[in-house]
C-alpha cells in the first residue's frame, strides 16, 4: 500500500465513493483533516445530509438503525458519520458495522472516525469494512520522522525551512502534531509565504510558557488542575474553537483507556506506552493519571467529551466550556467529577 494521503486520494477520485469508510489514528489532527476531505469530497458529489452518531458508553445501536432508514426529502445522497473515541464498537456495533458493510444502503455512505488505533483493533468487523470501502489507519510520525513531516506541511503552505529549522519545531511541540499544526499556521500569518532561517524562526516561534491545547492537557493529567484551568481560560480568550479542544482531548483520554487497561491486565505499560506514539517526556503525565483512576473513570470522561461536544453545537443547551472546565478539574482530580456533575 502507498503512503495514507496517496490512498485517500485515490479513493475520493471515485463516483460514487466507496459506502463505508474507516478512518483510525490516535492523532486527532489526523484523522480530521483525512475526516474533512472525505465531507468535502461527498458534498461535491451531491451528500447533502450528515447525521453525526457519538458512540460513548451510553450509545444505542438501535439509533444506527433508526439512522440507517431513515428517508430525506431534501437529500438523495447522505452521510452518517459514527465517531469511536476508542475505536472499540463493542459486539453489537461491530455487528452492525459488519452488515452495513456486507449489505450497503444505496446513496449513503458510512463514515468511521476513530480516536484510538493499533494493530489489536483490526478484527472482524474492521476487516468487512476493508473489504467492501477504505480502510485508512494514519499512523502517526516517529519522533525521527517528525520534522520531515513538519517541512512537508510548511511546503504545502508556501513556507521553507532547513532541517535545523523544522528539528526545532519538532523539538518544541514533542510530538505533538497538533501543536505543530498549529505553530506553521501562525508562522504563515506572522511571516508570509517564503524560507525562514533558524534564527528567524525562533524569534516567531511562540514561547513555549503560551496557553496551548498541548500544555493544558498535560497539567490535568499530572494533576495540575489550576494550571490547566488557566490554560483553557487563555485558550478561551485567544480564540480557539472548543471543538479542536475536545478532538485532542478525545484522543488523549483514548490513549488513557487503553493503557489503564493494559495496567489492570498487568501487562508492560511502557510498551503500551511506546505502541500509542508517547515520547518518553509525555509518559510521566500518563502514570500520573493511572495512579489516579481506572479505564472506567477515563471512558465516563470520553462520553464527558461527548456531552460538551454537542452542548458547543447547541443541543442540549448550556455552557460548553462550563462544561469543559468541570471535565478537566474531574481528569485532575478525579473524586470530583460526582461532586462536580460531569456529563450531567
Amino acid at each position: 500500500m502507498g503512503k495514507p494521503t496517496h490512498v485517500l486520494a485515490r479513493h475520493l477520485a471515485a463516483d460514487p465513493l466507496a459506502p463505508v469508510w474507516l478512518i483510525a489514528s490516535g492523532e486527532p489532527l489526523l484523522v480530521m483533516e483525512a475526516a474533512d476531505a472525505v465531507r468535502l469530497r461527498a458534498r461535491e458529489l451531491g451528500y447533502s445530509e450528515r447525521t453525526v452518531l457519538e458512540v460513548d458508553g451510553r450509545f444505542d445501536w438501535a439509533d444506527f438503525g433508526a439512522a440507517l432508514g431513515e428517508r430525506s426529502l431534501f437529500a438523495s445522497r447522505r452521510i452518517i458519520e459514527l465517531r469511536l473515541p476508542t475505536g472499540r464498537p463493542g459486539r453489537e456495533g461491530a455487528e452492525a458495522i459488519a452488515a452495513f458493510a456486507r449489505d450497503p444502503v444505496p446513496d449513503l455512505l458510512l463514515l468511521v472516525l476513530a480516536g484510538q488505533w493499533s494493530r489489536s483493533h483490526e478484527v472482524a468487523w474492521v476487516k468487512a469494512v476493508d473489504k467492501a470501502g477504505v480502510l485508512l489507519p494514519l499512523w502517526p510520525p516517529r519522533s525521527h520522522e517528525l520534522p520531515g513531516w513538519i517541512r512537508d506541511r510548511m511546503a504545502a503552505r508556501g513556507l521553507a525551512a532547513d532541517h535545523a529549522a523544522t528539528g526545532l519545531i519538532a523539538e518544541r511541540v514533542e510530538g505533538n502534531l497538533l501543536a505543530a499544526a498549529q505553530e506553521i499556521d501562525k508562522l504563515l500569518l506572522l511571516k508570509g509565504p517564503g524560507r525562514l532561517d533558524v534564527d528567524e524562526l525562533a524569534r516567531l516561534i511562540a514561547d513555549s510558557a503560551r496557553f496551548d491545547t498541548f500544555g493544558m492537557t498535560e497539567a490535568a493529567l499530572s494533576g495540575d488542575a489550576p494550571r490547566a484551568l488557566r490554560m483553557l481560560r487563555g485558550l478561551r480568550a485567544e480564540g480557539e474553537a472548543i471543538q479542536r479542544i475536545v478532538a485532542w482531548l478525545s484522543g488523549q483520554i483514548a490513549t488513557a483507556v487503553e493503557l489503564a487497561t493494559v495496567k489492570a491486565s498487568g501487562g508492560n505499560l511502557g510498551q503500551a506506552m511506546q505502541r500509542a506514539g508517547l515520547w518518553q517526556s509525555r509518559q510521566g503525565a500518563f502514570r500520573s493519571a493511572l495512579a489516579r483512576a481506572d479505564a472506567r473513570h477515563f471512558e465516563r470522561l470520553l462520553a464527558d467529551l461527548a456531552h460538551v461536544d454537542q452542548v458547543s453545537k447547541g443541543r442540549p443547551p448550556g455552557d460548553a466550556w462550563l462544561e469543559l472546565e468541570r471535565l478537566l478539574l474531574a481528569l485532575a482530580q478525579p473524586p470530583l467529577r460526582r461532586k462536580l456533575g460531569v456529563g450531567a
